[in-house]
């Protein structure tokens, strides 16, 4: 405050003085009809009361004026030692940590703290800063002191949260947990009175995975969370209301809104709303590499509750889709590890999952469009295999499935050219996996698959068709079923395409041919069929229990990947009789039965387009 300010409020005290009303000032000569002495003495009195308070009042006017400005330049001054005491305050309460503080200031008027320039680095990785705060400002919430509640609140303007990956690692290595590293007490040596109102305006949250690639960042951070301290309606079992929204990679949207109950143990509970559009899937690409998934193209939207409870968590999506997909999931054998046991308690864990009575996932709706693919780099020559333009559509799933069964239905085009359709059931696991699967796939162009056909068959072709069929059903651990793989038309040879092979590569490749030749049906669709029974006992190595995920995993890569070429293997090793069961957990090849003649569809796959 100026001292021109000062000048102004003893000019308006003035002002208010001279305004003061005062009785009218008596002539000095008395008319004829006097009044009474008395009278008169009482009004000169009066008068010169009113006067004399009137100058009291002015000089205690610019009194208070003067004592309020030199309080307000008093706690100015007091800004330096304020910040060199928080700095240190807040420093000393942080573990793995370290604040820097521009500049504190107290306002005596409100009691409100604001911190200007607050940084925040973590101690085995300074650089760079994980946070920078440009205002931070502390008050007390005076509508609860109507409850007989000292609770505060704190507003952060413009924060940015900057994170990277060694960030995480460092997180991760550090013994002790987040909670404990002293944040709680950091925001009391700021402001004594525990935060009942925390408030986000504005706020940017990045991470970095690794350098070069596009950061994951949120921009126009909006939180608000009120009654966190519980002060209000101490009956509900949410107490506290939360929002939060976020622009996510400049072109999507984020929204959160319910309850919390911020005291609640042993950790904070909430229950609400929450909605996603237009995230961009790519950005994720470095993030899930590490999970061997490859994406580079796509968009996803969401909306359903959440609830997480002292003792359960529940995720109801009503709706789930994404969009353009351009995915791979990159396969590769783990190099054997010496936690052995380790690994194979993780993966009974992992089955556990997906029927945990305390963890409940529920989507009415999931719909997927784009492509999808496999890479395998588990053989020589790795292969890719996809299906493009695929219509997904899943519903009423779960991972309890109490709802009832689950259904999903695809179609696509397998290598870009075999008409693909897929369906499925699955029902609750009470004994473990509980699913039916059908699949056909028709007249797909085997010059598509020739990095497959070589890491297989060792050979390629130049023409031919391939077509599949499939049926399993699985429940109390034992799968039944079988695969039908068809070729027709084939040419294994090409004067032209093989002209630098070896000799004993194209005389192999000649053989091939001349045998599907001479395996053709003689029928007019002219195909080489073979069937493979698959029966047995589902499980991986060691009798490990398998989840729904893993055991349709394991079908495909050792039911169809493995089976896609028996009919060629098998005549080359002189064939085989009879059928057999195989135990699909295995890595294994699959049973091949000699050629069937007659190579109809079977009646409970789907009908052709």
């Amino acid at each position: 405050m100026p001292l021109g300010v000062v000048g102004s409020v003893i000019a308006t005290a003035s002002g208010m003085a001279r305004a003061w009303p005062l009785p009218p000032h008596e002539p000095e000569h008395v008319p004829e009809s006097p009044s009474p002495p008395r009278r008169a003495g009482f009004r000169r009195t009066l008068t010169g009361v009113l006067r004399r308070g009137s100058r009291w009042a002015l000089w205690t006017a610019a009194a208070i004026a003067v004592l309020l400005v030199l309080v307000w330049i008093a706690s100015y001054a007091a800004d330096r030692p304020l910040t060199r005491y928080m700095q240190g305050a807040v420093n000393q309460r942080l573990k793995g940590y370290t604040a820097s503080l521009g500049r504190a200031h107290f306002n005596p008027f409100n009691l409100s703290v604001t911190l200007y320039g607050v940084g925040l680095v973590q101690v085995a990785h300074p650089d760079p800063a994980i946070a920078r705060l440009p205002q931070v400002w502390a008050d007390l919430e005076w509508t609860s002191l109507l409850r007989g509640r000292v609770v505060a609140k704190f507003e952060f303007t413009d924060p940015v949260l900057y994170v990277d990956r060694n960030h995480f690692e460092q997180e991760a290595k550090d013994p002790t947990p987040m909670k404990e590293h002293g944040w709680q007490d950091a925001l009391e040596a700021v402001y004594p009175f525990k935060m009942n109102l925390f408030r986000v305006v504005n706020g940017t949250v990045t991470y970095v995975d690794r350098g070069g690639t596009r950061p994951l960042e949120l921009k126009g951070l909006s939180i608000d969370a009120h009654n966190i301290r519980n002060v209000h309606s101490r009956d509900r079992v949410y107490p506290s209301t939360v929002r939060a929204e976020a622009r996510v990679f400049d072109r999507g949207r984020a929204l959160v809104e319910g309850q919390a109950d911020f005291m609640a143990e042993p950790h904070l509970t909430f229950k609400g709303d929450a909605r996603l559009d237009q995230i961009v899937l790519d950005y994720f690409a470095p993030v899930l590499e590490r999970y061997h998934v490859i994406v580079r193209a796509g968009s996803l939207a969401a909306e359903g509750t959440v609830e997480y409870g002292r003792d359960f968590q529940t995720v109801h999506l009503k709706h789930l889709a994404v969009t353009d997909l351009d995915a791979d999931y990159d396969y590769r054998i783990a190099a054997p590890k010496p936690e052995k046991a380790v690994a194979e308690a993780t993966k009974e864990k992992a089955a556990e999952v997906s029927n945990a009575p305390d963890s409940m996932l529920r989507a009415d709706a999931v719909e997927v469009t784009g492509s999808l693919g496999l890479i395998n780099h588990g053989v020589a020559p790795p292969y890719r295999v996809f299906v493009s333009g695929i219509q997904l559509s899943v519903k009423n799933f779960s991972n309890h499935f109490s709802e009832g069964p689950a259904t999903a239905r695809m179609t696509g085009r397998f290598m870009g050219s075999g008409r693909t359709q897929v369906a499925a059931t699955f029902r609750p696991e009470d004994k473990g996996p509980d699913f039916d699967l059908e699949v056909r796939i028709d007249d797909t162009d085997m010059t598509k698959m020739n990095d497959l056909l070589r890491a297989y068959g060792k050979f390629d072709v130049v023409r031919g068709l391939f077509t599949f069929y499939t049926e399993l059903k699985v429940k109390n651990q034992q799968v039944n079923g079988y695969i039908k793989p068809l070729f027709r038309d084939v040419k294994a040879f090409d004067k032209r395409q093989d002209a630098e092979k070896s000799t004993f590569r194209k005389l192999y490749e000649k053989l091939i041919g001349g045998l599907s030749k001479l395996l053709e049906n003689r029928t007019v669709r002219k195909e080489v069929a073979t069937k493979t029974t698959v029966q047995g006992e589902l499980g991986g190595a060691g009798g490990t229990k398998m989840n729904t995920a893993q055991a349709l995993a394991n079908l495909v890569r050792n039911a169809f990947f493995r089976a896609i070429l028996p009919g060629f293997d098998a005549q080359l090793r002189g064939g085989a009789t009879g059928e057999r069961g195989r135990q699909v957990g295995q890595d294994q090849p699959p049973h091949v039965d000699r050629p069937v003649g007659d190579v109809a569809p079977p009646a409970k796959v789907a009908p052709r387009n």
